[in-house]
């Protein structure tokens, strides 16, 4: 096996697993980070939004929706793209550290199962609004809502495809 890609299968892991690595790393003293989503059409905005993530802690774990649970959520013509190809995709990506996969409609009982330090959501969530928040803040954690980056969404991007439109979007890039 390509040693890259079983780099990257080694960061999907299952909650049992999950748990004991993300135990590790607090043991070592590293602060861990946990955000969740669908992830469908990964684009500019999840990728600031990971970056924002990944800089609040030492490791960022990304609790991700199962198919079914992102057909429950966003409709029987979701997910785009399935778990595998988002899991293995997400756990390419430099600033994830660990994807795990989780059935439920929200990720509360995955976030109880690997007790993160820190718990983070996109800008349009408030923190009252974020899962799992009373837990994390009641055990000493955080919880932030990080910047939502305007014009980029897995809804617009799934228009513009019906449509035929044009899928370029503009985008500044500051060093």
């Amino acid at each position: 096996m390509n040693p890259f890609f079983q780099k990257i299968t080694k960061k999907v892991q299952d909650w049992s697993k999950a748990a004991k690595t993300v135990q590790k790393w607090q043991n070592n003293g590293l602060e861990v980070v946990f955000t969740n989503g669908c992830f469908d059409l990964v684009h500019f905005g999840h990728l600031a939004y990971l970056t924002e993530a990944a800089a609040q802690g030492q490791k960022l774990v990304l609790g991700l929706n199962s198919d079914a649970s992102v057909a429950r959520l966003k409709g029987a013509h979701r997910p785009i793209k399935d778990q595998k190809n988002r899991s293995y995709l997400l756990a390419s990506l430099e600033m994830v550290d660990l994807v795990v996969l989780f059935e439920e409609d929200t990720p509360l009982e995955l976030i109880q199962t690997i007790q993160p330090d820190v718990l983070v959501k996109g800008g349009d969530w408030s923190i009252e609004e974020i899962v799992g928040s009373a837990l994390v803040l009641a055990k000493g954690g955080s919880v932030k809502s990080l910047t939502f980056v305007d014009g980029y969404s897995t809804t617009n991007l799934e228009q513009k495809i019906k449509k035929g439109g044009s899928l370029t979007n503009r985008v500044e890039l500051k060093p």
